[in-house]
């Protein structure tokens, strides 16, 4: 699915009226009616509600979705913030549908624009949505304080008023909206997906409202939203006279003295995402926990007792991940080096490999072409330094990603996926709960497990990612957000198959 701008957005508007046909009061009713489905399903008809609408089409939207409500026997009071009078022509059409149906709004402009709100009322916010491109000020600003301090939940109507579709350098946070739900049209816009937006956006639901699927194509962006579709797409069919030849050979260098655990994961996540062989390069120490845990996969053992600290012989392998529980030591260090100099395919570089090469950033030239690296944003901050808000670290991901020739995988809430050519896909799957120890290390196993049956890089961390999230959203029916561990997304990977091939 792709992300567009503001404008974009308007452009797809502007052409499904022209060409479906459809009138734009019309589409206006079609967006509304999502809404309006949306908020019957999830809140009871005896929940007041309160709609603030601006006087431009989001404003129409609001009304449209109070008059929607008050036919489905909510308590409705709408509130109009009267911030110009130039009005647009859908909204003075749904004020007028309102008060037909007995909903009479209150004016709220700079000269009155008192009200009270409680913590029963649910408030929609319609007064600016998506067109807004400066900071809000004066007495607006003042209600949207109001709101924000009322104990109420919100749900903002495409966007939360205040906050741009895209960058928001400048912008005014103490006069954003903060949602609790915000419910957008058709794609979802750059600027829910950053972290800092959160208090903002809440949590964000896509309505399709039947834009032009045929003109969105046609438009060009560096940026997409990973939905269940497009995984499912990605997804490879196995034949009947298949063999576990055919479907790969991974190594994982994984493990020291005191962290085997991240080996396990990472071993089990690789073989439970398909992989047909699977050997593991582990220190002396670990041999007999590694054979016991897990029996499918082959050991190679390191000369050393405790760690990695040399590199077997890579030719033979369809895919390599590396950095699970590795260890920062000097000799692993050095092993490490000579294992991106000399592999032949691309690799899966994370955790403490990933710290290694942020002490040492000349050797990411020396990663094959393709190679994936996997970091949390900790581990990224040791990469590339500092960065002052979402959208500069969203672009120094894209820089490392395009400067080596490599994907990025920044782990997180929406995690995003940076690719060679300056694209970016963000991750609609996953949770809270994922926030755990051993989480990364399931997701090195499971993306080292689709490189080596054949996947390309950006399929092996797009899939990858999409699965392990939805391996959380799986493990969180049974377990809940505060008791999820790492071993819970393992044992979901098969489910989470399921359920992207028979979506």
């Amino acid at each position: 699915m792709k992300i567009l701008t503001a404008q974009q957005t308007r452009e797809a508007d502007a052409y499904t009226i022209e060409n479906e046909p459809v009138a734009s009061i019309d589409l206006m009713e079609r967006a509304s009616r999502q809404c309006f489905e949306w908020i019957k399903d999830h809140f009871p008809n005896h929940t007041p509600v309160t709609v603030f609408a601006g006087v431009g089409n989001n404003g129409g939207d609001g009304l449209a979705i109070a008059r929607m409500l008050q036919e489905a026997n909510y308590s409705v009071q709408v509130y109009i913030v009267h911030f110009s009078d130039q009005h647009t022509r859908d909204f003075d059409t749904n004020l007028s549908r309102l008060t037909e149906v007995g909903v009479h709004p209150v004016v709220l402009s700079e000269a009155d624009h008192q009200f009270e709100l409680n913590k029963d009322q649910l408030v929609i916010d319609a007064i600016f949505g998506s067109g807004l491109s400066r900071p809000i000020s004066g007495f607006i600003a003042g209600i949207v304080k109001t709101i924000n301090a009322s104990a109420s939940q919100v749900i903002a109507i495409d966007m939360p008023s205040g906050l741009f579709s895209e960058s928001n350098r400048g912008n005014d946070g103490d006069s954003i909206i903060q949602a609790t739900y915000t419910l957008t049209f058709q794609q979802p816009k750059l600027a829910m997906l950053f972290p800092e937006h959160e208090p903002y956006v809440g949590v964000f639901n896509v309505l399709d409202i039947g834009l032009s699927q045929s003109f969105i194509e046609t438009l060009a962006t560096n940026y997409f939203y990973t939905d269940r579709s497009l995984a499912k797409s990605m997804l490879h069919r196995r034949s009947k006279f298949s063999h576990k030849g055919s479907y790969g050979h991974a190594l994982l260098i994984c493990g020291s003295q005191g962290k085997m655990g991240a080996a396990i994961l990472s071993a089990t996540a690789c073989l439970r995402t398909g992989v047909g062989l699977l050997t593991m390069h582990v220190p002396k120490s670990g041999v007999e926990i590694m054979q016991t845990a897990v029996p499918e996969a082959m050991c190679l053992i390191d000369e050393h007792d405790e760690r990695f600290t040399r590199t077997p012989d890579l030719s033979k392998f369809d895919a390599v991940g590396v950095g699970p529980g590795l260890g920062t030591a000097t000799d692993s260090q050095q092993a490490l080096k000579f294992t991106i100099q000399n592999a032949e395919t691309s690799m899966i570089v994370d955790a403490d490999a990933l710290n290694i090469l942020s002490e040492n950033p000349t050797w990411l030239s020396f990663l094959p072409e393709g190679s994936i690296l996997t970091p949390h944003p900790k581990e990224f901050g040791r990469l590339v330094g500092k960065w002052s808000d979402d959208e500069e670290r969203l672009q120094l991901q894209k820089d490392l990603a395009v400067k080596h020739g490599l994907v990025v995988v920044l782990k997180g809430a929406n995690t995003s996926v940076a690719m060679p050519d300056g694209s970016v896909y963000f991750n609609s799957t996953g949770n809270p709960g994922m926030a755990t120890g051993g989480s990364g290390d399931v997701l090195t196993g499971m993306i080292t497990s689709l490189l080596a049956q054949g996947y390309e890089s950006h399929e092996a961390a797009i899939l990858g990612v999409y699965l392990h999230g939805l391996t959380g959203d799986l493990a969180l029916d049974r377990e809940g957000e505060n008791a999820l561990i790492a071993s819970d997304l393992v044992h979901n990977i098969a489910g989470a198959y399921r359920v992207l091939e028979k979506s």
